[in-house]
């Protein structure tokens, strides 16, 4: 199988690591240690090989390593296809977030041509039952993945909606300042509607041709208002509500991922919290799934503190799925003990504190 994977990430002054060395291959690799040790550090680094601001969503300045607070930077060489890539991005103090890959200056979204990573945070349990924005973000990083340009759909969309609601709470009833913002929002709210709904369809198609042990989830695109299809007209409209209320109040902005336990027909805020985990891991599994076939290559899976909440026969059913998948997974645990299941299919790693820095050693298997 082509595989995507890292095969080795080095860490400099980032979070509680002072410095890190880890060499890997395309296996899963067990990350276990007591907590606080700087294990999620790891795959925070990881998440940052992706567009966006990694699996944390931290500023640039958040990550460097205190007290010091000199910058931070993360090189790794990344297998991709049949190709290998030099990666390395970097933050100067008070600087933004800088890459290059190969060796030569790139923008964020080049990531998102050479690599797919998803992951799931223990964060991200409560997406169900708390506000809409996390399940758009949960949406748009899966949608990301099958759309590289999705990220400058969506930044377009938002840097337009914010100078409309500026006009909005200014009180400006001139036609002429809106028109072209509208349609910028417009051409830009088609995009991410699309995109979104495509994404949708390839989790919904992959979940029904797998056979495995986690709950099927029923999908769709929900919205506080219906998201017109003549978005433009919609808005010109709609200023005189949105200026009372000093906000624009229709568009993808106000969309909402709705999801229910198929085989219970329990919508998944309803479900337990253990049904809700698994429908996220459900969710993510399917999404490697449609990408190992779209991509060309399984994602790398980052999963902080999976198998915390997994019983042994579920926790070995995930391993079962990753393994079958032939994804490169960095998953977490306090404890070698939870990742017994994987025997010698995957790599160990320990993370450990001293003297105020993370230790990253490399270990036999349990």
């Amino acid at each position: 199988m082509t595989k995507l994977a890292l095969t080795s990430l080095t860490l400099s002054h980032f979070r509680s690591h002072k410095r890190a060395v880890l060499d890997v291959d395309a296996r899963p690799v067990a990350v276990f240690g007591p907590n606080g040790a700087g294990k999620t550090n790891l795959l925070e680094a990881v998440s940052l090989f992706s567009p966006g601001r990694g699996l944390r969503r931290a500023g640039a300045d958040d990550l460097s390593r205190r007290p010091e607070a000199l910058g931070w930077k993360i090189t790794g060489h990344l297998q991709s296809l049949h190709q290998t890539h030099e990666l390395e991005t970097w933050a100067e103090a008070g600087s933004a977030r800088q890459l290059r890959i190969d060796g030569k200056t790139a923008p964020q979204v080049a990531l998102g041509r050479i690599a797919r990573i998803l992951w799931l945070v223990p964060a991200m349990d409560r997406l169900w039952i708390e506000g809409a924005e996390g399940r758009r973000r949960f949406l748009d990083r899966a949608t990301l993945s099958f759309e590289s340009t999705h990220a400058e759909a969506v930044l377009s969309y938002e840097k337009a909606m914010r100078e409309r609601n500026r006009l909005l709470k200014d009180m400006v009833r001139d036609p002429h300042w809106y028109a072209a913002i509208e349609s910028q929002m417009a051409e830009a709210g088609a995009a991410i509607q699309r995109n979104r709904q495509f994404s949708i369809a390839e989790l919904t198609a992959a979940q029904q041709a797998a056979t495995t042990a986690f709950p099927t989830a029923t999908l769709s695109l929900t919205a506080a208002e219906p998201i017109p299809d003549d978005l433009q007209s919609a808005l010109a409209e709609n200023r005189h509500r949105d200026m009372a209320a000093g906000r624009t109040l229709i568009g993808p902005h106000r969309a909402d991922l709705d999801a229910v336990f198929a085989e219970k027909g329990v919508p998944a805020k309803d479900c337990s919290t253990g049904e809700q985990k698994a429908l996220l891991i459900s969710l993510i599994l399917a999404n490697g799934r449609a990408l190992a076939r779209d991509f060309g290559a399984p994602p790398i899976l980052l999963l902080d503190e999976v198998a915390a909440h997994l019983d042994a026969t579920r926790r070995a059913a995930l391993y079962d799925e990753i393994c079958g998948l032939g994804a490169q997974a960095f998953m977490t645990g306090t404890g070698s003990e939870l990742f017994g299941e994987l025997a010698d299919r995957a790599q160990y790693v320990e993370v450990t504190e001293a003297e105020g820095q993370s230790i990253v050693t490399p270990k036999e298997k349990p």
